[in-house]
């Protein structure tokens, strides 16, 4: 289906209930505090919201990388991080008393690590003022570094997330020449290499040119390191500065991909056109934890 100025029907956006998240939206304002649901105006939040979930973003607004998909600021270094980011979002988790929450950030190449030592902070914080809280990370790249990756798993989080956002064939022209797909491919390798209790997870996003081909490729890919579960979503361009929509994939096409995806031993697969990287996150893990086979132990039951 060619792409057109007009979104089909299926992707009218759902207006969340201000009432069932002003109060989350408003103390976490009062802190500092970012997330990704209100910053993206994501049509799911209230969707996530009400299952117990939800993504912060740590590490400040500002990215250093400039990917023609993504409509967050760029700049050559970002604000210095917060050193008290760590306790104030492990505070806000347990006053919600959210069950499973997702943190992601912007790419921090400024940093000396990257950012890896934050995230890890914040994983710990978390852990240590919410006992029953799943946590899961959807980390930038950080170069395939081993030894930020490192710190990463050391930390302990259920899930590690990292997006390789689209195929081969298409990565070089729509990400920044510091990211690459076979990059992306060594990161999610890597982590299952250096703790294979962590669950694993990427994302694509689809409409940009991509065939079914190259989708079952990259899937391959990932199932071919360990990948446990797959998000896939529509790209919706954020305005004219931005790559074009190819196509708007129908929800059938969606539902014929989750399919493929789960026959190819992925313990969970999201596709649709609203789903993006942390799209009901609790609830992948929960069916991931429920279908895990007993060589695959997951964190919550280690000694």
């Amino acid at each position: 289906m060619a792409a057109s100025n007009a979104l089909p029907e299926w992707l009218s956006i759902r207006p969340a209930s201000t009432s069932s998240y002003s109060g989350i939206k408003n103390r976490v304002k009062e802190l500092g505090l970012s997330t990704v649901c209100v910053e993206a105006h994501c049509p799911n939040i209230t969707e996530c919201w009400s299952s117990g979930t939800a993504t912060f973003m740590v590490l400040g607004s500002l990215c250093t990388r400039g990917c023609r998909f993504c409509a967050v600021k760029k700049s050559a270094a970002g604000q210095k991080p917060d050193d008290l980011e760590p306790e104030k979002l492990a505070k806000v988790i347990n006053e919600w008393g959210l069950d499973y929450i997702v943190i992601t950030s912007v790419c921090r190449d400024d940093l000396e690590d990257q950012g890896a030592g934050h995230f890890a902070a914040c994983v710990s914080e978390i852990k240590r003022l919410n006992t029953g809280t799943k946590i899961e990370v959807l980390i930038p790249d950080f170069t395939a570094d081993t030894r930020l990756l490192r710190k990463i798993t050391d930390s302990r989080p259920d899930v590690i997330g990292h997006n390789i956002e689209t195929v081969e064939r298409i990565s070089p022209s729509i990400r920044d020449r510091r990211a690459s797909y076979r990059q992306s491919i060594k990161v999610l390798k890597t982590v299952k290499e250096l703790d294979k209790r962590i669950y694993t997870k990427s994302a694509m996003m689809l409409g940009i040119g991509e065939t079914d081909i190259e989708i079952m490729s990259s899937l391959d890919d990932m199932r071919s390191i360990g990948v446990d579960f797959i998000a896939m979503g529509q790209y919706l361009r954020p305005n004219s500065a931005y790559i074009e929509v190819k196509e708007f994939v129908t929800p059938e096409r969606f539902s014929m991909l989750k399919d493929k995806a789960m026959s190819k031993g992925f313990l969970y697969a999201a596709a649709g056109p609203f789903v993006r990287s942390s799209y009901l996150a609790g609830e992948s893990f929960t069916k991931a934890i429920l279908k895990t086979s007993p060589e695959h132990v997951p964190l919550s039951a280690s000694v």
